[in-house]
């Protein structure tokens, strides 16, 4: 059975995926960022990173092969110790593991496991669809040259005021006959009365008459409106009162369950400890493992300290 799919499919929808005895795989989210050397602009990812200390079983990985092969806890864990025991003899004998768009490993020269992420998967569910693409910015435009290009142009020659005179005493005489001839003849009217005139293009006047109108009331009660505004100013912001969170201690979280049987599994494992644990539901519905709460924070990072030597994966989390 192929390991590496259940963990593939677990980075989807977790920041951690250990795998017992081997290590973990850790997601660092990095944002949207722009290379302004080249113009691209690429989305935000979650990058892979791996920790060979973080090895204890949280039960995440084997209880998701356990649900989905249908087969019990324990042959789910011998199964994965298994994997993790092919992995070991191969990179003893100094080969290559590749995980398929997960990354791969290979031990160096002084024996250190040394991991390479795969750089074309991006495990960030909101950046689905998204691509790196490159935009050039546009050419400058050098006001200085249309300037330049128009003072090349021949200027306009200008008239002399005698000419201008000599012209306006032959053409305003002309204007005058024009204007007097139609006034006292019939030459020039028209037989045509204004009832005669085509009805389409008196209604199409009246419309645009209207629609002007309707403009101009439009216009002047935006103008109103702006000098109410300006006049009245901003409202004065409402003050809002500060809520006080409310809190009654803090947990020490082992580890986060998606089936109740496998926290419950963690539990009796803390009992060994002798700790009194306790399970906690979570907002997502998954099944949080208390080892103890603290009433302060102090005391809750000093117990942290201790109990990560075996529960590396522990963290503080507010009871409410």
């Amino acid at each position: 059975m192929d390991v590496t799919a259940f963990i593939r499919e677990l980075l989807f929808g977790h920041d951690c995926v250990i795998v017992p005895g081997f290590g973990g795989f850790i997601e660092n989210y990095s944002p949207a960022r722009i290379d302004k050397n080249s113009g691209t602009f690429y989305p935000p990812v979650k990058k892979i990173s791996f920790n060979r200390n973080l090895n204890h079983n949280d039960g995440l990985l084997v209880g998701k092969i356990s649900g989905t092969a249908n087969i019990n806890y324990g042959d789910a864990r011998k199964l994965v110790e298994t994997f993790v025991g092919d992995l070991q003899r191969k990179l003893q004998k100094g080969e290559k593991i590749v995980f398929d768009n997960i990354g791969s490993f290979v031990n160096n020269q002084e024996g250190n496991l040394q991991f390479e992420p795969d750089s074309n998967v991006n495990y960030h569910l909101d950046s689905y669809g998204l691509e790196s693409f490159q935009c050039l910015p546009l050419e400058a435009y050098d006001v200085r040259k249309r300037i330049i290009r128009h003072g090349d142009r021949d200027p306009v020659r200008q008239a002399s005021i005698r000419k201008i005179l000599w012209r306006a005493a032959v053409i305003i005489p002309l204007i005058s006959v024009a204007i007097a001839i139609p006034l006292k003849t019939d030459l020039l009217k028209t037989k045509t009365e204004t009832t005669s005139m085509n009805p389409l293009v008196a209604a199409e006047f009246e419309n645009n008459k209207q629609a002007v109108d309707e403009v101009i009331k439009e216009e002047s009660a935006t103008i109103a409106n702006d000098v109410k505004a300006i006049t009245e100013g901003p409202a004065a912001p409402a003050v809002v009162e500060p809520v006080i969170a409310e809190t009654s201690g803090y947990c020490l979280i082992t580890g986060s369950f998606k089936s109740e049987e496998n926290a419950i599994t963690q539990v009796n494992l803390l009992k060994e400890e002798g700790f009194s644990p306790e399970i906690v539901s979570a907002p997502n519905g998954f099944y949080r493992v208390s080892a103890m709460v603290c009433s302060d924070l102090n005391s809750a990072k000093t117990k942290k300290e201790s109990i990560s030597k075996k529960f590396p994966g522990a963290w503080i989390s507010r009871k409410r």
